[in-house]
């Protein structure tokens, strides 16, 4: 229940659709106004100059077009290239149009979490009576979005694709088996952002099931990779496809390399998108 609804609110707050980036923002620079947005929102906020290095862009490896590119914002959103681009240049350019038609509009009023939304949120998964019952899945989605009252939708997605991560990775349901109140699970993880300890943590456990399900790995990784591209495709936001999909090929890497018990999850190569 608790995925359902974090999936439904994504689609309800979902990005502008790839139909509205065709025709904005295509004769100007647009990697450079990516960064003097956020350079000028970080400024704003803690009045600190954004290096150039907070907005992180990843070329997939390709021998030849199209190329696609990814870039990261300084809260963690991901964008892509939707278009198909025959330079690893043009990839760069339509990503970063990507993310910053999105930086651009998560501006207006529309985008922030209002008691309107909330409502409307609730009431297309079950009943305000058990939106108000702190103990149920409902309830303590309830919360979380009442704790986030005023902020943007950007922010409340890069916050929940924490736990779209630990309900994919099955992480939800043994802290419920042993017994942990979603109240403290929800304070401890809406604090936490996502590291390379949690990555490894979670590549561990898909290494475990794909030594008890030989080939599961594989699978999952080639779905998750196809979740990515059709996400990339809509110009949606990215995160949580792209950090399934290096969790899931840090996995399989360390499953198919020769090492010693001494060695860590760190020391494996990266991810390989599409």
């Amino acid at each position: 229940m608790f995925s359902s609804l974090i999936v439904r609110v994504m689609e309800e707050a979902a990005f502008l659709p790839k139909s509205c980036l065709s025709f904005m923002f295509l004769a100007v620079n647009v990697v450079a106004m990516l960064h003097n947005f956020w350079e000028q929102k970080q400024a704003a906020q803690f009045s600190t100059r954004l290096t150039e290095s907070l907005l992180l862009y990843e070329s997939a490896p390709s021998p030849c077009p199209p190329y696609v590119c990814y870039v990261t914002l300084p809260g963690g959103s991901c964008f892509g290239n939707y278009k198909e681009c025959d330079t690893q240049a043009e990839a760069r350019r339509d990503a970063a149009r990507v993310a910053l038609m999105n930086s651009v509009v998560n501006k207006l009023p529309c985008r922030r979490i209002s008691p309107q939304f909330i409502a409307q949120s609730l009431q297309q998964a079950v009943s305000l009576e058990d939106a108000c019952d702190s103990s149920t899945s409902v309830g303590t989605y309830s919360l979380l979005l009442h704790s986030y009252m005023g902020r943007t939708m950007l922010e409340f997605q890069e916050m929940m694709t924490v736990f779209q991560l630990l309900h994919w990775n099955g992480t939800l349901k043994a802290l419920r088996e042993r017994k942990c109140s979603r109240q403290s699970v929800i304070a401890y993880y809406s604090q936490r952002g996502l590291d390379e300890c949690m990555r490894s943590s979670m590549a561990l456990d898909w290494l475990g099931r794909e030594q008890r399900s030989p080939g599961l790995l594989g699978v999952e990784l080639q779905a998750a990779q196809r979740e990515l591209t059709l996400a990339r495709r809509r110009g949606t936001e990215l995160r949580f496809h792209k950090e399934k999909t290096e969790i899931l090929s840090l996995a399989l890497s360390q499953a198919y390399i020769q090492h010693t018990p001494e060695e860590s999850l760190g020391s494996v190569s990266g991810p390989v998108y599409h």
